[in-house]
């Protein structure tokens, strides 16, 4: 089942728990690119007092003209065009500027993406399994495109438009001083109001993009199950209620995406109302002041634009604080996932032998997932180099547990497991995984060719390829694909499931581990599938230390060892023949199924 998002609670959502740490942890990946910000900011901040500087010559224009007819004589046609040529001039520069701010910032919030994705996609592996165990995949990509999407397409805006609007609120009040004091206090009067209604809006909607993001999590982990096993999904006929679960976490998503857009969009429409009601009352006063003569109407023009310009950081400010809630609320499911306890670190480490026997030795294992539920109890059992070793049970004995410990998939609790002497866990957990070559249950063939997906890391000629096709009974088949051995592997190939199979046994072949892990690899075929993977599996397993698990007791008659475990216990050892002989648990299991 997916993880639940620890923000979440039945019935209900809280706030994000951090908004501070949360943003602190942004800051730390925007702190190398502050010189670019600071230019980009210095930027946006000229042009900004451009614009400003350019409202208020508008006014004297208008001024000009006011004066000019007023004292009955020629409007100075020279001087306006002065005054214009450096206006277009102004909005120019304006142009420039704010093109290349926007390049800076556009680059500095892409490569702090780049850089989230990258941390991400290292954390990945340095996570251990029993994280993945509760956590859907879909989840976890939502992580690296959903939310870095989110960081980055926020980021640029969200700091342009704070600084743009600081340096546009604070250089209108300027300008509005120099015009008129008693109209700018009247402007002045409209911020408690302002500040009221974006505190109340941001305080109810916050809560609500925490929850945006973590349904889109799970909308995405949703539809990457039902995709990924529509074929099971179909078998047993349940698209209805797949269907509804889907519908539920999208009515979800679709609730907390309603209501978060919802309070960022009713925003702007409130601070323009604010900015109307100040507009009326400045136009008002402004006029009483033209008509004593102590204002030009040029000024009362510059000082209406200003009025504008004021209200408009006011509306900018509210209305990009959804898009900073949005963004730290991406940020701080990115920083959880980063700060999820990872695997230890390999200390005081040894170097492998270049030759590998393949002794295995299991002492006193003790584990379970769950710390409290014990499900490996007290296992001991020695494996000769060489020796094919197969491990029987009923389901939930803990036979795939069993070889997840010894490739240290998982950490025991106590006890320990040895290769030629040497404890796993004394070894690097890479020089461990490449002891092993593994022939699972679940078959798994990427996009790329067929040579490409039986080499897989491996450098091996074409002619040694064939050749070890050939021991694995592949080479026939491989070769009356169209394309043969450069045939590309996709969801339409008729590839079938036996076929899958072998190609994965003869990329271990290739890969000539010392040791193999064979995990109910003739499950999924038929019997006469079954026979030729049998006989691959022979050539493969010649001279390396197996692990077999199987259902199918026929696969094991040849085994030199088989472990019958139950509930985490060997209950009995021996080759097929002894274990026959003393007709217990294994006698029991094997009659089950070839006797009526």
């Amino acid at each position: 089942m997916p993880r639940q998002p620890r923000m979440m609670g039945p019935g209900g959502v809280e706030k994000a728990k951090d908004f501070k740490k949360s943003f602190k942890h942004l800051f730390s990946y925007i702190k190398p690119y502050l010189l670019s910000i600071i230019l980009a900011l210095t930027m946006t901040t000229i042009a900004t007092v451009l614009v400003l500087v350019a409202t208020r010559m508008l006014g004297n224009i208008t001024s000009e003209i006011q004066l000019a007819l007023k004292n009955n004589r020629d409007i100075d046609l020279k001087k306006i065009s002065s005054i214009g040529i450096i206006i277009g001039c102004f909005y120019v520069i304006n142009f420039v500027f704010h093109y290349i701010q926007n390049f800076i910032m556009t680059g500095v919030s892409q490569k702090v993406a780049y850089k989230m994705r990258q941390e991400i996609s290292i954390k990945i592996n340095k996570l251990p399994l029993k994280y993945y165990d509760g956590d859907s995949i879909g989840n976890i990509l939502s992580r690296i495109t959903n939310d870095a999407d989110t960081i980055s397409s926020n980021l640029s805006n969200v700091i342009n438009q704070i600084f743009h609007s600081l340096a546009m609120l604070l250089g209108t009040i300027v300008m509005m001083f120099t015009i008129n004091v008693p109209m700018t206090f009247i402007v002045f009067a409209s911020i408690p109001l302002s500040a009221l209604i974006m505190v109340s809006i941001v305080k109810g909607s916050q809560k609500y993009f925490r929850l945006q993001q973590n349904a889109l999590g799970a909308v995405n982990g949703q539809i990457e199950e039902m995709f990924t096993n529509h074929t099971v999904v179909k078998a047993y006929s349940l698209e209805k209620k797949s269907l509804k679960q889907f519908d539920g976490l999208n009515q979800t998503l679709y609730v907390s995406a309603w209501k978060s857009q919802f309070f960022s969009g009713i925003i702007h429409p409130m601070m323009n109302f604010v900015g109307n009601l100040c507009y009326v009352f400045v136009a008002i006063i402004g006029g009483i002041f033209a008509i004593k003569g102590s204002l030009l109407i040029g000024d009362i023009q510059s000082f209406i634009t200003y009025t504008k310009q004021f209200n408009q950081p006011i509306s900018q400010l509210s209305s990009i604080s959804s898009s900073l809630q949005n963004m730290v609320a991406a940020n701080e499911r990115i920083m959880e996932f980063l700060q999820e306890e990872e695997e230890p670190v390999d200390t005081d480490t040894v170097e492998l032998p270049n030759k590998i026997k393949g002794d295995v030795e299991f002492t006193n294992v003790c584990f379970g997932y769950d710390p409290d539920k014990e499900i490996i109890h007290n296992f001991s059992a020695s494996i000769k180099a060489g020796q094919k070793v197969a491990i029987v049970g009923p389901t939930g004995s803990g036979k795939t547990t069993l070889v997840s410990l010894l490739m240290r998939f998982y950490q025991i609790n106590s006890g320990d497991i040895t290769i030629d002497g040497t404890s796993i866990y004394k070894m690097k957990k890479s020089d461990v995984h490449s002891l092993f070559g593994m022939v699972l249950q679940d078959t798994w063939l990427f996009n790329g060719t067929v040579r490409e997906n039986l080499t897989y890391g491996a450098d091996i000629s074409n002619e040694k390829l064939e050749e070890i096709c050939k021991k694995a009974k592949v080479d026939h088949f491989i070769k009356s694909f169209p394309g043969g051995y450069d045939m590309v592997i996709t969801e339409e190939n008729a590839i079938s499931q036996g076929q899958k199979q072998l190609l994965t046994i003869a990329r271990a072949m290739i890969q000539n581990n010392p040791m193999l892990i064979l995990d109910e690899a003739t499950s999924n075929v038929d019997t006469r599938t079954e026979e030729i993977i049998q006989q691959a599996m022979d050539k493969l397993t010649e001279g390396r230390t197996s692990f077999v698990i199987a259902h199918r007791l026929s696969t094991i008659k040849n085994a030199d060892l088989i472990l019958v475990l139950k509930d985490g216990n060997i209950i009995e050892q021996g080759n097929h023949e002894e274990l026959l002989k003393a007709n217990g648990f294994y006698a029991t299991l094997y009659n089950s199924q070839f006797t009526k």
